[in-house]
């Protein structure tokens, strides 16, 4: 959130925790996430979603390899395509970027939501393959990213300073730690890159159970996989033929010496050198 500056008062600090701790907040319980504006500072709800974090392994190391314009694109280009793949799920209601990190909130009031969710996961595990190809091409190092996904319940309160205009929708719950946590062992210690807790597994379908192992994070039975999208490694495998393909016509062409006749053996119109 942008800050907006104002006079701090400690004597109307003082008064605004009292009213918040002396105020008679709801809580109400609903099957769907509503919108923002049905916040106020004295309510909030308690809603059943599913978190997706995403963020790199190691990214303070990026200072040692690449100059600050690099990393500004690799980070400029990662959010940005993170942010597109969980905006792009229309059960996900809210998307926030802190650092490397980008998490998304899901609606996930039936098991095809959850479903939905764990495909996203999947996207953007496959967005850091067709990313790390990009950066290989400009001779940039590629990244590594964790990914954790949870389901539960969660509540969705509006937080800030009253009448500041400095505002945000946070979420609490252990489905919110329970994704960050599972983030941050993706793809660290040997671990695959997409970890799932068991509330996510039990509501997959059978197809996508099978692309899943039982994995045992902060002693609790979750599970882990390396899930990708079809769709998305079948464009970006085409994209590498096609380059591989350009590249070595251009190597020939350039391999190549001139003959008489004007033809060299690809079948391509040579050179004839101009005569004395």
């Amino acid at each position: 959130m942008e800050s907006k500056t104002f006079t701090f008062d400690v004597e109307s600090s003082d008064a605004r925790i009292r009213e918040i701790l002396d105020s008679a907040e709801t809580f109400d319980d609903v099957d769907t996430i509503p919108p923002r504006t049905a916040l106020t500072y004295s309510n909030g709800f308690y809603v059943n979603c599913t978190a997706v974090f995403i963020d790199i392994r190691g990214s303070s190391k990026l200072t040692d390899t690449h100059n600050r314009p690099v990393i500004g694109k690799i980070y400029r280009s990662y959010i940005s395509e993170c942010v597109a793949i969980m905006n792009s799920n229309p059960d996900c209601k809210e998307v926030f970027i802190s650092g490397d990190c980008v998490s998304g909130i899901f609606d996930s009031q039936y098991k095809s939501n959850i479903v939905g969710a764990f495909d996203t996961a999947g996207k953007l595990s496959t967005l850091i393959e067709l990313l790390n190809w990009r950066l290989s091409n400009k001779g940039y190092k590629p990244i590594q990213c964790g990914i954790g996904i949870a389901y539960g319940r969660a509540l969705m309160i509006k937080a800030g300073a009253n009448g500041s205009g400095v505002n945000d929708v946070v979420w609490i719950g252990d489905v919110v730690n329970k994704a960050a946590h599972l983030c941050h062992q993706g793809n660290r210690n040997g671990n695959k890159s997409v970890q799932l807790s068991n509330s996510i597994f039990i509501n997959l379908t059978d197809e996508y159970k099978n692309f899943c192992t039982a994995h045992s994070t902060f002693n609790t039975p979750d599970y882990e996989t390396d899930i990708f999208s079809v769709g998305m490694r079948k464009y970006f495998e085409e994209e590498k033929k096609k380059a591989e393909t350009l590249a070595t016509l251009f190597a020939s062409i350039f391999a190549n010496t001139t003959h008489p006749t004007g033809v060299n053996n690809l079948g391509l119109l040579g050179l004839i050198p101009p005569k004395k």
